[in-house]
This record gives C-alpha cells, sequence and structure tokens, in this order.
C-alpha cells in the first residue's frame, strides 16, 4: 500500500505530503494518524529547520474528513470521536510547531484540509487554489483550530460568511484577503515557489523564528506583549547565531544562521 503521509529532509527542510491523491488528500485515520507523527517529529528533530506542508497531485491540498470514512462513524456511540482523538492533537502540533511552516496550497483545500493550511505561517496558492470551510454544509461546526485562525486571518465578519454561508474563496480574492501570502501565475509554480520560501526560511536565525511565532501567539494586552518580548529577545540574545549576524553586520559581510 502506498503510504497516505510522505516525509523527506533535505538541507534543514522537512517536506511532508498528504498522499491520497485520487480521495483529493481527503483524511482518513491512517492518514491522520501519520501527519501527527510527521509533524511531531519534524518538530523535535534537529535536522529539520523549516516544513513544508503540501498534498499529492495538483486537483487538491486537502479536502479534510474522508466522508466515505465518516459514514460508517454515524453508527457509532461517538461519530465525532476523531475531533478529540485526531483532529485537535494534530492542530495543536502544528499551532505549537516552534519551526517555520509554509503551506503549498494546489487545488482545493476544503473543511479541515483548509484549516491545516491556515495553521502554516506561509500559504503559497496557484490560479486554482480555493478555499472552501464546508462543515456548515454537512451540518458541522468548524474544526482543526479554524474557529481560532480563520477571524485573525480575515476577521470575524469574513470568517461568519466563509463558515457559516460555506461560500467559496478563489484565489484572487483569497490573496486579497492574506489568506494566501502569495499567489503564483501558474499552478506548476506554487511547489517550486513554496519550496523556495521554506528554504529561504530554514537557511535563517531558526531560534528567532520560533520565539517570533511565539509572540505572534500570545494573548492578552499591551503589557502582556511587552513582557513576552523581552522574553523572546532574552532567548535570542545569547545565541551564536544573534552573536554572529551582529557582528557580520559591523564587518560587512552576509550572516550565516546554523540555527543554534
Amino acid at each position: 500500500m502506498t503510504d497516505p503521509v510522505l516525509v523527506s529532509t533535505t538541507d534543514g527542510l522537512t517536506t511532508v505530503t498528504i498522499n491520497r491523491p485520487k480521495a483529493l488528500n481527503a483524511l482518513d485515520v491512517s492518514t491522520k494518524e501519520a501527519l501527527l507523527d510527521a509533524i511531531v517529529t519534524a518538530s523535535s528533530d534537529p535536522q529539520c529547520r523549516a516544513v513544508l506542508l503540501t498534498g499529492s497531485g495538483d486537483r487538491a491540498f486537502c479536502v479534510g474528513q474522508d466522508l466515505r470514512e465518516h459514514v460508517g462513524n454515524l453508527a457509532g456511540d461517538d461519530p465525532l470521536a476523531t475531533v478529540h482523538k485526531h483532529f485537535n492533537p494534530v492542530a495543536s502540533a502544528l499551532y505549537e510547531m516552534p519551526k517555520p511552516v509554509v503551506a503549498a496550497v494546489r487545488g482545493a483545500a476544503a473543511g479541515a484540509g483548509a484549516s491545516l493550511a491556515f495553521l502554516a505561517d506561509f500559504r503559497i496558492g496557484g490560479p486554482s487554489t480555493a478555499f472552501t470551510m464546508a462543515f456548515a454544509g454537512i451540518g458541522l461546526a468548524a474544526d482543526t483550530g479554524a474557529s481560532h485562525t480563520l477571524p485573525r486571518l480575515v476577521g470575524p465578519s469574513i470568517a461568519a460568511r466563509m463558515l457559516m454561508l460555506n461560500e467559496r474563496v478563489d484565489a484572487d480574492r483569497a490573496h486579497a484577503l492574506g489568506l494566501l501570502t502569495h499567489l503564483t501565475d501558474d499552478d506548476e509554480d506554487v511547489l517550486p515557489r513554496a519550496t523556495e520560501l521554506a528554504t529561504t526560511l530554514a537557511n535563517g536565525p531558526t531560534i528567532c523564528f520560533a520565539q517570533i511565532k511565539q509572540q505572534l501567539r500570545q494573548e492578552g494586552g499591551f503589557t502582556e506583549a511587552l513582557e513576552a518580548e523581552a522574553r523572546a529577545q532574552a532567548a535570542c540574545g545569547y545565541t551564536e547565531d544573534h552573536v554572529a549576524a551582529v557582528d557580520a553586520f559591523v564587518n560587512k559581510r552576509p550572516p550565516v544562521f546554523k540555527g543554534r
């Protein structure tokens, strides 16, 4: 059988590919389990300095829960047990990932698939990219973190329209709303552009990036933000990357970051 998730690490970049193209990369149990394992492993792997998340084929990034499998769950005592058991752990692992995450979103991103993309730090798409939340279309509320990430990306009003009215957001509008960080002119350029960005991040000051991600997740007011900034700067200030980069700047050399 073909592995439902493919993982490879080259030059500090770990590529995680949801690999069910015939099913539009829908998430069955084995795929969710493999995806969680890949994300958790990348998080703690010292060889991984950035993550590229994508889907096989060009029709879909990921269309969310495999509804053919879900039909069988509806007869059980807890038909949505997968939310606690699978989707929440995957979402938490991506949200807490200390390394930069780039999503290469080719084709459709629907339901939990869209939610996964929203958990990335950067999203690259092409002309065929489209987001549909899909949950309300089958009588469900949001999961996989979308109730948190989506309103922060587009505001509560547009998030409500996308979630309640099941609005499809095409590539141009997604780019205008900030759902896509970069929109390529050709779908064939999505993966190369995402790989280029992820590689750039992998070669950057990754301890600094981890602290920035924590800052962006910080809840609270201005005072809490200042305290979080002080903690982050203290964590960065003793790194080899910071010391070497300052020296490189003073001596008019480009910095070389080693992630330590």
